[in-house]
């Protein structure tokens, strides 16, 4: 239950987390809709379609490519999500700063849609480092989190 007021030193960092699983779904949930318009979706074999897609004639190669970016980001918002839902566990647990925990998690929210939008748009080497430069600017979030957080539970 989200409280009467709020602000931005009300502790809503703990609704991240089923917000950073949203960033991950998404390209799944787009990829999937895009399959069933296209050529139907497998469902006895889901995770064959990917493939499958793409070796179909009726598919112009830059949206199989596009598919397969799209798996690709669903996949990275998968191995993300752990990371960031024990990095908001600890930083809570630890009792750091609400305003804090609140901006740290917008930021990070931000950067996974804006990694997940250049990998999914991308189709040149170049981006792909643009890309893997976000990555890492996102990757920064939950590792402050995690260290901030131990260094003040270790602290208490």
């Amino acid at each position: 239950m989200i409280p009467d007021s709020v602000t931005l030193s009300s502790p809503l960092s703990l609704y991240s987390i089923p917000v950073v699983y949203f960033t991950a779904m998404y390209p799944h949930l787009w990829k999937v809709n895009t399959i069933m318009s296209i050529t139907g979706f497998n469902n006895v074999y889901p995770r064959a379609n990917v493939t499958e897609f793409a070796q179909d004639k009726r598919v112009p190669p830059k949206l199989a490519g596009k598919i397969k970016r799209m798996e690709g980001a669903h996949c990275n918002g998968l191995e993300q999500f752990p990371v960031w839902t024990a990095a908001i566990l600890v930083a809570n647990l630890a009792g750091l700063d609400n305003a804090y925990l609140n901006k740290m998690s917008l930021g990070f929210i931000a950067m996974r849609i804006l990694f997940n939008q250049i990998y999914i748009a991308h189709e040149s080497n170049a981006v792909g480092w643009v890309r893997t430069a976000v990555f890492f600017g996102a990757l920064s979030f939950p590792t402050t989190l995690l260290l901030k957080g131990a260094a003040k539970y270790a602290a208490q």
